[in-house]
């Protein structure tokens, strides 16, 4: 009779450690559906008022891409801003098309931000007189055109300091620069670009990758650094925006454009320190994240992702040279 028992005792047991592990993960989801509810719906409702920070914001690589929607986009939302990129003659124009549209003051610097850092000296001096509330650490570049593994990267030894002052030298200098003033009025938001690249490493494009876990890391330090001095960092971590870099691929349900990316990121400032940006990455994010490393390198080298990503390349090309 104590042997039939046993048996039963264990089946009983096993069965509620099942049903309590089974109830936990439903919570746990349930609470993460929640949390990006809140923090993609909600806060398209009640966004915070950026203008709270100060009266300036800076963007760094403005005239492209989410650069420049970031740019425009805090413009629209009552910010006067701060143009800082290589070309002078893309930042005058995009200095006038915000001044224009939204009425808002603005200052341009022209800096090639893949040089050494003798070029901050500039920016310290230009950024003195501003009362600077937003900083978006945004200007970035990839190593390589095409995929490729590290040791085939054409010009390594000159792209590699490229990369590093663009992508991670640039973020130090600019908090260096502009933080020290945030602290001192006891409120500033920095905003770091990094990437969904920067969740794992990502083969054929390792030190584009590499530099974003970088920045990722730093921001969720400094945040825990000095949140309770008033100052919030954000990590926006994107997948796909159309932009020279993605060769302009064709907006959809997984693609964004800058616009709406930028706008929608912009949303989350108040609701999270570390996002992918919208609910459309968020949501492919997740979906990522549920593939091991065993299923997941073997489909990014697939013969037919690197097939669609010279489509794409090509359709660039072409639409460059008709225009």
């Amino acid at each position: 009779m104590a042997e039939s028992r046993e048996p039963c005792l264990l089946e009983t047991t096993f069965t509620l450690l099942g049903l309590l592990l089974a109830g936990f993960l439903l919570l746990k989801l349930m609470l993460r559906i929640l949390r990006g509810l809140r923090i993609h719906v909600l806060s398209g409702f009640w966004r915070s008022d950026l203008t709270r920070y100060g009266r300036w914001a800076v963007v760094t690589g403005a005239t492209d891409g989410i650069g420049k929607a970031y740019a425009r986009e805090l413009a629209k939302r009552g910010l006067d801003v701060v143009l800082i990129s290589r070309t002078l003659e893309k930042l005058k124009k995009v200095a006038a098309e915000i001044e224009k549209e939204f009425g808002r003051k603005t200052r341009v610097i022209q800096v090639d931000f893949t040089n050494g850092s003798h070029i901050y000296q500039k920016i310290k001096e230009e950024l003195e007189d501003l009362e600077i509330g937003i900083l978006v650490n945004n200007v970035g570049m990839n190593i390589n055109q095409d995929p490729c593994k590290y040791m085939n990267i054409p010009n390594r030894d000159q792209m590699l300091d490229k990369i590093i002052n663009c992508n991670i030298m640039s973020v130090l200098w600019m908090t260096q620069i502009i933080l020290p003033q945030m602290l001192q009025r006891k409120k500033g938001l920095i905003i770091n670009l990094s990437s969904e690249v920067g969740n794992r490493p990502y083969p054929m494009s390792l030190v584009y990758s590499s530099t974003k876990v970088f920045v990722d890391f730093f921001s969720r330090g400094l945040h825990v650094e000095y949140k309770s001095k008033g100052i919030t960092v954000q990590s926006v971590m994107p997948l796909l925006v159309s932009t020279d870099m993605t060769y302009k691929m064709k907006t959809n349900i997984f693609v964004k454009s800058p616009d709406d990316f930028a706008c929608e990121a912009l949303n989350t400032v108040g609701y999270t320190s570390r996002t992918s940006g919208c609910l459309s990455h968020s949501l492919q994010s997740y979906a990522i994240d549920l593939f091991p490393d065993s299923i997941f390198y073997p489909l990014l080298l697939s013969k037919s992702i690197l097939k669609r990503f010279e489509n794409v390349k090509e359709d660039y090309s072409k639409t460059k040279k008709e225009k």
